[in-house]
């Protein structure tokens, strides 16, 4: 069965005292498996964002752990700060990472809700996903009145909460009450202004945010509300769907920001956000200064971003994706209040710190002597795909600087689309180079396995031959990878800036060495086959692709030799 994750991002209503965050926070690393992200303070907000992933159960373990620590250091009757709350852990999300459903994780939110009610005797209720009503469901409803309504809202009936004690009293006085949902991914995004004005800022979080704002007559701030039949306030939606917001004044910064939580970036990007607060911004004579981004982001999200402004710019999108990461956080302005540093803050990044170093992680210097060394592996086979990464780099590379030429802007997009197939070519190349590593080592693994009972031979027998057989698949890959990519290289010798027609003519020649390098593989691992069925049949499918590579080199040859 795949391994269960999910993500835990409790806030806790404590932003400036960083030796009792710390405490707090790091309760969760002693549940092993349990793996903490971020730790992402806010003063202003007097908030902080903790966030950690693991397998379910080790996730609910976690966040008892905290919410019982953050009972015990924060005093809720002494806290105060600009963001809504109601509990020293104020909110407690359960996200669904990996191979869990909404439906699994919203039990998980039960569970934990239990505990933190039974054995701490702390109050609270569930929202989204986990609600058990339909009208707690929205977590701006649920914290109405926030920590100085409680003690109302614990005497009225229709507000008695999902777990913990039900009455007021001293310790709910102190730890407040908590929030725990299972929820999609949220970004919570905030967009700063040249402004200190609050109003200024809600106002502007109301044109966009998908609630809007309440209908008046007359004037629409100051007018009697205009209600419906039933009395309830007519409302006129904002701009964009799937996002909540609201405006604030951050002392810290000495400046007005427009908090977005973006409940589903597949409705509302983060780029989407931002330029329409952009024009929204604008249309009131204020300008947009730069946005900051509270606790991780998934790199999808980054790279969307990075696509939307280049298209934009008319600029290619097959550049590297550090180079898109780099676009992304300058085009958003990211780092307008303070240093934005990839490796902590997208999700994908964090999560591979400490993870064993791959070949592709090496430096060049590395790689070379990490190959020169007494090790079996890296092998021919897993030079042969870098080799061929080399190759269509150098392809990818003559494709970005022709959607770059001067006098070139209208076909900026058909070299954009070369620049994009060239990426993906190199990306597939390298993953192959630690494939075949890998697949060799599972031949080693099979070796060995014990052979001392006649079930014990017959187990490794088949360990070995199907080791083999991916240890033959994987150069057969790279094979059919590189002779694919040398399309790019051609069609670059044939219509991209002639100034660099060697550089495509060197990528073909790498690309050619890939497909026989892999092909020697191919051909070595074939031989130990038992199924010679299908040894016969990979050796045939390979001959043909070194046939075709070498007619395609010639092609390449002849068509560089004529333009020189």
């Amino acid at each position: 069965m795949k391994q269960q994750i999910i993500e835990c991002v409790p806030n806790i209503s404590e932003g400036r005292d960083l030796k009792k965050i710390k405490t707090i926070a790091n309760v969760v690393t002693e549940v092993e498996g349990v793996k903490l992200l971020d730790i992402d303070p806010g003063k202003a907000t007097n908030r902080t964002v903790i966030t950690f992933v693991g397998e379910p159960s080790q996730v609910i373990e976690a966040a008892f752990k905290l919410i019982k620590k953050a009972s015990e250091l924060i005093d809720m009757s002494k806290q105060t700060g600009e963001h809504p709350r109601f509990g020293a852990t104020d909110v407690c999300p359960l996200v669904p990472i990996a191979n869990i459903s909404m439906e699994e994780t919203a039990n998980y939110a039960h569970l934990l809700g239990k505990r933190v009610g039974d054995e701490l005797g702390i109050s609270g209720y569930y929202y989204e996903n986990a609600a058990t009503k339909d009208d707690r469901r929205n977590l701006a409803t649920v914290r109405s009145g926030e920590y100085e309504g409680l003690e109302n809202k614990l005497s009225d009936a229709n507000w008695k909460p999902d777990f913990g004690p039900i009455t007021y009293s001293i310790k709910t006085k102190k730890t407040g009450v908590t929030a725990i949902s299972a929820r999609d991914f949220l970004v919570a995004y905030n967009i700063n202004l040249n402004s200190t004005s609050t109003r200024r800022a809600n106002a502007i979080a109301f044109d966009i945010r998908e609630a809007g704002r309440v209908k008046r007559e007359g004037n629409p701030i100051t007018g009697k509300k205009v209600v419906d039949a039933n009395g309830e306030p007519i409302r006129i939606p904002g701009k964009l769907k799937a996002v909540k917001g609201i405006g604030w004044y951050i002392e810290e910064y000495d400046i007005a920001q427009i908090s977005y939580n973006l409940t589903n970036i597949s409705i509302t990007s983060m780029h989407e956000a931002f330029d329409e607060t952009c024009k929204a911004a604008d249309k009131r004579g204020i300008r947009v200064t730069g946005s900051e981004l509270v606790g991780l982001v998934p790199l999808q999200a980054m790279l969307d971003a990075a696509d939307y402004f280049l298209l934009k710019q008319r600029r290619s999108l097959g550049i590297s994706e550090a180079d898109k990461i780099k676009i992304a956080i300058k085009s958003l302005g990211l780092d307008d209040l303070k240093p934005f540093n990839p490796n902590e803050r997208i999700i994908e990044y964090v999560m591979g710190v400490n993870l064993s170093k791959k070949l592709v992680d090496f430096t060049v210097k590395e790689f070379a002597d990490e190959t020169a060394s007494e090790s079996m592996a890296p092998g021919g086979g897993s030079i042969a795909a870098y080799v061929g990464a080399l190759g269509v780099s150098l392809g990818t590379m003559v494709a970005n600087l022709s959607a770059h030429k001067p006098g070139w802007d209208e076909q900026w997009e058909f070299f954009s689309k070369w620049a994009e197939k060239g990426q993906q070519y190199k990306k597939d190349l390298l993953f192959l180079v630690d494939e075949d590593t890998n697949a060799f080592n599972k031949i080693i693994d099979g070796f060995r396995m014990p052979k001392s009972t006649t079930e014990e031979i017959e187990l490794r027998k088949a360990a070995i031959e199907n080791a083999t057989k991916y240890a033959t698949e994987i150069p057969f890959k790279v094979m059919e990878t590189a002779y694919n990519s040398m399309e790019v290289m051609m069609a670059m010798a044939k219509e991209g800036i002639q100034n660099s027609l060697s550089d495509a003519g060197v990528g073909a020649l790498c690309a050619r060495t890939a497909v026989i390098g892999a092909y020697f593989n191919v051909r070595i691992n074939a031989k130990d086959i038992k199924d010679r069925s299908f040894a016969e049949g990979i050796l045939s499918k390979a001959k043909e692709i070194y046939n075709k590579t070498n007619s395609l080199e010639n092609e390449m040859i002849q068509l560089i030799d004529s333009k020189i």
